[in-house]
């Protein structure tokens, strides 16, 4: 597998957050457009697998498909750059600052969000027959996700509010621990098998990943889900951002980055 040390990895995290700071706005846009795109098809294949199998565990075990080409394109998502791309802020790398992360994270969150969008057209208008027919199974079935994903969580007002926040939490602990996973090999197959298993446990959970929501809700709308865009920002795309945000950078980057790079002094025998 050439394992990697954490002292190793961890600094290749602190260097691809600032690499990406510093990719231009076409790359930066193009890669996450096409990140958003195909975890959105891997959403769609895992929900199609688990319908008409009868078994959730065998589309939660197929979803890590999409995240791993992704990942092995280095395309970025959302969740991921919130985890790295701070990280070179606090290394103090230079002419990197707030300014450059809240660029980068915008960036990105267009590029995705463009990217989950269009597959949400192209599947509703390959399973509806350019809108002529209901969809059928597969479409009944996102709608009811959007809807107990969105009025489901505001049916419990304020704790309904956090429950989302701290799913998307949880969420981007096993997502980001998948982005560093990859970084403990230097090999495909190291690399496929440290991510896989993360990824698999935060979609099995039903955990929020606000990338997979981007494609989810717009597609479940145009399937007939019964809620509004305004139910989707509020009760579901808001505190899933926000979650993944804290849960990312705090669970994930943080401990690793002040106990392997900015590491405390040893204490004596």
């Amino acid at each position: 597998m050439s394992y990697l040390e954490p002292s190793e990895f961890v600094s290749k995290m602190v260097d691809a957050g600032e690499s990406k700071v510093y990719m231009s706005t076409k790359d930066t846009l193009i890669r996450a457009f096409m990140a958003g795109a195909i975890l959105a098809l891997a959403a769609i294949f895992a929900i199609t697998v688990a319908l008409k199998t009868g078994s959730p565990l065998l589309g939660a075990v197929l979803f890590p498909v999409g995240f791993i080409m992704l990942y092995l394109m280095k395309f970025d998502l959302l969740t991921g750059v919130f985890t790295l791309v701070p990280l070179a802020l606090l290394d103090k790398r230079p002419g990197v600052d707030t300014r450059q992360v809240l660029r980068n994270w915008g960036l990105v969150f267009i590029g995705n969000l463009g990217g989950a969008l269009t597959v949400a057209f192209m599947m509703s208008f390959v399973l509806t027959y350019g809108y002529n027919t209901d969809g059928g199974a597969i479409a009944a079935k996102v709608a009811d996700i959007g809807e107990a994903r969105t009025l489901g969580y505001k049916e419990y007002g304020l704790e309904g509010w956090f429950t989302i926040f701290m799913r998307a939490m949880l969420c981007n602990w096993m997502v980001s621990m998948g982005v560093v996973g990859a970084m403990i090999s230097t090999s495909a197959s190291g690399k496929i098998m440290a991510m896989w298993m993360p990824v698999m446990l935060f979609f099995f959970m039903g955990f929020e990943h606000s990338i997979v929501n981007m494609f989810l809700f717009p597609f479940s709308m145009i399937m007939g889900g019964n809620f509004t865009v305004l139910d989707y920002l509020l009760w579901n795309e808001l505190p899933t951002v926000l979650g993944n945000l804290v849960g990312g950078l705090l669970l994930v980057g943080l401990p690793l980055y002040y106990t392997h790079v900015k590491t405390s002094p040893k204490r004596s025998a």
